[in-house]
């Protein structure tokens, strides 16, 4: 090995270890970020069904939505489950949006911030 080499299987050890590093971070964290947007999108979707079932006029045959009681359900379930979300209401629909922020573990070694993962359900309560 000549004084010119020395090192350079140090550089390479490093490089390849950051690279590991860096796919089993996207391997991890990336599967954590799917599984809050799909446990957060879950959450939204259920609390909108049980706020679209707070319907009036089911006799008439057009179910409307009472919009402060669908609010105070679907805000029930969120607080339920210990989330907080944003829930809106009219007379056709009830829709609900959760926000979570997600801590990289792996990813977080390398400079990756937390992420925030979105959902937003709607329901509408139909006659059939």
């Amino acid at each position: 090995m000549t004084t010119d080499d020395r090192g350079s299987v140090t550089a390479l050890v490093v490089g390849l270890v950051m690279t590991f590093i860096a796919c089993a971070g996207l391997a991890v964290d990336g599967g954590r970020l799917i599984s809050a947007k799909v446990r957060v999108s879950d959450r939204a979707e259920n609390a909108a069904r049980l706020g679209a079932q707070a319907v009036t006029d089911l006799r008439l045959g057009v179910p409307v939505v009472e919009e402060r009681r669908a609010i105070q359900i679907a805000s029930d379930f969120l607080r339920s489950h210990g989330v907080s979300g944003r829930v809106e209401a009219n007379r056709i629909e009830v829709c609900v949006a959760i926000r979570e922020r997600v801590g990289m573990s792996l990813l977080g070694l390398v400079g990756v911030e937390a992420k925030a993962v979105e959902g937003r359900r709607c329901a509408r309560p139909i006659m059939e």
